[in-house]
């Protein structure tokens, strides 16, 4: 499995988790706040399965390595 590491912009990762926080752990990029939605978020423990994937998570908060 690839390393996962934070975004490199700080401020873009600021942002997020301060969004992450006023929203109880939800990412801040959905409109919903469904369980499938909670940081981790499913759709990228999915991409990180996937020893071909790499990229951003939804919200750019994480970046997987191959």
């Amino acid at each position: 499995m690839g390393r996962i590491r934070l975004n490199e912009n700080a401020e873009l990762v600021a942002q997020v988790r301060a969004g992450l926080k006023e929203r109880g752990g939800y990412c801040p990029c959905r409109q919903e706040d469904k369980e499938e939605y909670k940081c981790m978020c499913q759709e990228f423990k999915a991409q990180v399965a996937d020893p071909d994937f790499e990229g951003y998570c939804h919200c750019m908060l994480y970046y997987k390595e191959k």
